[in-house]
């Protein structure tokens, strides 16, 4: 099987980026769709209007309905269609991603994506998950391209929720594991073959960036400022999670956030927060050596990132309840079978227990 290797076009990272906005729309486009909140609007639509107004771009504002749904993105499609719009930018957070990078392959023309936030590395994959209405899965979209533009104005994204850039610490901290394991196990990636020597490098600085700057950078948003520490960890979540996650492949981490979210218990948790518990269990599944297990549990407990069920609000589900999650994160087509070794929903019910119970040691609860 060929190795693949698939990224955005472009990545920007830097303090006040989004004041640059028009420039590279104008460099791609004569009118553009711009995707964002209405509290996003508020917060920075005069900035992104300034931004246009000073370049030789159009601009056409539509406010986002709430779900990555087949109806939202008819309604973006017509938009674009009867405003002329030969660009699609989506400003905001993950389903906007979706959504932008959905309408823009349906209508031809090239996505700029613009995260507020930090909390997953969705923003430079080739992939949309579409919902329904009312918020329920429906399907993946795979797209034939990356984003022609990931623009990440840390300034904006210092000033969001702390849990939110530390939840993306925790989808992060899954790629390094993972792909070592489809490394291994010579598993198709997400870009449809086998990771390259480079894929595999950016999956590794992702990891020891994480380790040596996550509890920095977490102090420092907690003081309100954006620091080098706090770049890095951006960029980490964000570019090296996010080409090392599609380009070198998902395993048992991801499976097992799969799993945990037929727990209600859970539903109220972020998506990193459950893949930083998965992490856990999947080291537990390899019976990685004792050191290492430790240093990433003392690293999670460190910058906040939950080490027990009762973390994720799940202490008091029941092992049926766990042997369900055990089975959904083995279902055939998760990404599970591509750990280097046979897994079965009774080894995955044994590692999140044991993972649980560890957790709970190294808080000092037992």
């Amino acid at each position: 099987m060929a190795k693949i290797l698939i990224s955005p076009s472009k990545y920007v990272q830097g303090a006040g980026e989004m004041k640059n906005i028009g420039k590279y729309a104008a460099a791609a486009g004569k009118k553009a769709l711009v995707l964002i909140s209405q509290g996003g609007y508020k917060r920075i639509g005069k900035m992104i209007e300034d931004s246009f107004a000073e370049n030789n771009c159009e601009l056409v504002f539509d406010y986002f309905n709430g779900e990555c749904s087949t109806n939202e993105i008819n309604r973006l499609l017509k938009v674009v269609k009867d405003n002329g719009c030969d660009l699609t930018i989506g400003i905001g957070g993950g389903k906007i991603f979706d959504t932008a990078k959905a309408v823009a392959h349906y209508a031809g023309t090239q996505v700029f994506i613009c995260p507020t936030i930090a909390s997953t590395d969705a923003p430079c994959s080739a992939l949309s998950v579409i919902y329904t209405d009312e918020g329920v899965f429906e399907k993946y979209l795979f797209l034939p391209a990356n984003p022609n533009l990931v623009m990440m104005d840390t300034e904006i994204i210092a000033k969001s929720p702390v849990r939110l850039t530390v939840a993306g610490m925790g989808d992060a901290l899954a790629t390094y594991f993972e792909a070592r394991a489809c490394q291994r196990s010579e598993a198709t990636s997400c870009a449809g073959g086998n990771t390259t020597g480079a894929a595999m490098a950016l999956a590794e600085l992702c990891f020891d960036t994480l380790m040596e700057e996550g509890v920095k950078a977490k102090i420092a948003l907690e003081a309100g400022v954006c620091t080098p520490a706090v770049e890095k960890i951006i960029e980490a979540n964000t570019l090296l999670s996010g080409i090392g996650f599609e380009s070198a492949g998902l395993a048992g981490a991801h499976a097992i956030h799969n799993g945990l979210t037929v727990l209600e218990e859970c539903h109220h948790m972020y998506h990193g927060e459950k893949v930083a518990f998965g992490t856990l269990a999947q080291l537990v599944l390899e019976n990685v050596p004792h050191e290492e297990l430790e240093e990433i549990i003392m690293w999670c407990i460190e910058v906040g990132l939950p080490v027990t069920l009762e973390e994720l609000g799940a202490g008091n589900v029941t092992d049926e309840q766990l042997m369900e999650v055990a089975k959904a994160a083995s279902a055939e087509g998760d990404t599970l079978q591509n750990m280097p070794f046979t897994v079965t929903p009774e080894s995955v019910f044994a590692a999140i227990k044991a993972a649980d119970a560890y957790g709970r040691y190294y808080l000092g609860e037992e």
